[in-house]
């Protein structure tokens, strides 16, 4: 690969932008992985940076029939619950009544109750959280088993790999490529997650994030 091919594939931190319409298939999407990750491997010039507010536990979720959500009121504890989110999309709480919770992501619901519970309470703060949340992740690359996986709670990028059987006999965690859809293109980003003694913050997965893990180079 010439020096040109290297500076059109390294980004600022290590971002990739694909435009939505360009993908038939997960095929397609796999292909186009595995040429990134040749690329890089040539160029050797990436870094992973996280992107940004995904060491904690998403608060972007789509809230769906089947999600649960616990709600955290610090001037009412007697108000604190998990409830789950019913197959209308909506939630049953107490001096508020009805609230339609799916559709919307965790933090759009948590300013809603915040602005409900203004007239029933002095100090109307509300903390919404996901307790469990069915997401899908596709697993490829070097794993034992690669595959569509589905999860039932908030699930880190290592876990995710780890459930599908882990990196095969020829698959290295240094370079782990994740790949989702925000605001209608693909981001990709490259993560090491070979050290286990280092401290890291952990990664969560999207639902229909896709995960690639690459071969070892030697």
């Amino acid at each position: 690969m010439n020096g040109s091919s290297c500076s059109e594939v390294t980004q600022p931190q290590g971002i990739f932008f694909l435009k939505v319409r360009s993908l038939s298939s997960v095929a397609s999407l796999v292909s186009i992985l595995t040429l990134l990750v040749f690329a890089e491997v040539a160029c050797q010039t990436e870094t992973s940076q996280s992107l940004s507010g995904q060491a904690e536990v998403p608060k972007h979720v789509i809230l769906a029939s089947g999600d649960v959500v616990k709600l955290t009121f610090s001037s009412a504890p007697e108000l604190n619950q998990s409830q789950k989110v019913r197959t209308d999309g909506k939630l049953s709480l107490p001096l508020v009544g009805e609230v339609d919770a799916g559709g919307k992501t965790v933090g759009q619901l948590q300013a809603e109750l915040i602005e409900l519970y203004k007239a029933q309470l002095k100090t109307p703060e509300v903390t919404v959280s996901l307790d469990a949340s069915v997401t899908t992740v596709t697993v490829s690359g070097a794993v034992n088993k690669p595959g569509k996986l589905a999860f039932e709670r908030p699930t880190t990028v290592l876990q995710a790999i780890m459930e599908a059987g882990g990196p095969s006999t020829f698959g290295t965690l240094k370079r782990v490529r994740l790949m989702r859809v925000v605001n209608g293109v693909y981001k990709s980003q490259l993560m090491d997650l070979h050290d286990l003694g280092k401290e890291m913050r952990p990664f969560y997965v999207r639902d229909n994030d896709v995960i690639y893990v690459a071969q070892s180079t030697f």
